[in-house]
């Protein structure tokens, strides 16, 4: 989130960005490998669909309901958390709310949403793009200032099990090809057959 943007409108960009490829994915393309060891691309959206809901009610008690199952239409199933994200951060009562974890202490619902939810769904934008054969391009300012805000936070993150080790790239190295890195995913990664 930039300075200028609100907790919606980087959610329009960034979960937009994420309906754009899952809407591209086709059918047979679902059960390809995904860069994260053990996952194909529905595993990206069954990811999404499955964590967010149930952090957002415990810390909340908002309830986003997500009807269909991923198994069934993986794209159905992340458009119906999108628009209900959407419809959450559109609220006007939504900053006025508080989003409480043992872990992260209290924190302002939108903020919370942004901070924990739009950041995952941007990074993982890229393991279903690459994932489908899609362009994986991410916007590379983006890229550094989440990279700038985890950075600080390497020993927490890597301690939670949600990161892999970090994969070495060359210093020189492009503002997403860093954050990859960081977040334990190798930037080089195809599915076999498509190096």
């Amino acid at each position: 989130m930039t300075a200028e943007q609100s907790p919606a409108e980087e959610w329009g960009e960034v979960g937009g960005g994420f309906t754009a490829v899952a809407d591209a994915v086709g059918p047979g393309a679902w059960d390809r490998p995904a860069p994260v060891e053990g996952w194909v691309a529905r595993d990206v959206v069954r990811h999404l669909v499955e964590w967010f809901p149930a952090f957002l009610e415990a810390g909340s008690g908002v309830r986003l309901a997500v009807p269909t199952p991923v198994d069934r239409d993986p794209a159905g199933a992340w458009r119906e958390l999108a628009d209900g994200v959407r419809t959450l951060l559109a609220d006007p009562a939504t900053p006025a709310r508080v989003l409480s974890n043992p872990h992260l202490g209290d924190v302002p619902l939108d903020r919370a949403v942004s901070q924990f939810f739009t950041a995952d769904v941007f990074m993982h934008t890229w393991d279903l793009a690459r994932a489908t054969g899609q362009d994986d391009r991410l916007d590379p300012a983006r890229c550094a200032r989440l990279l700038a805000g985890m950075e600080p936070m390497e020993e927490v993150m890597r301690a939670s099990g949600h990161y892999g080790p970090r994969v070495e790239v060359p210093g020189d190295a492009d503002p997403q090809t860093r954050l990859l890195g960081f977040i334990g995913r190798d930037p080089q990664w195809a599915p076999l057959g498509q190096e």
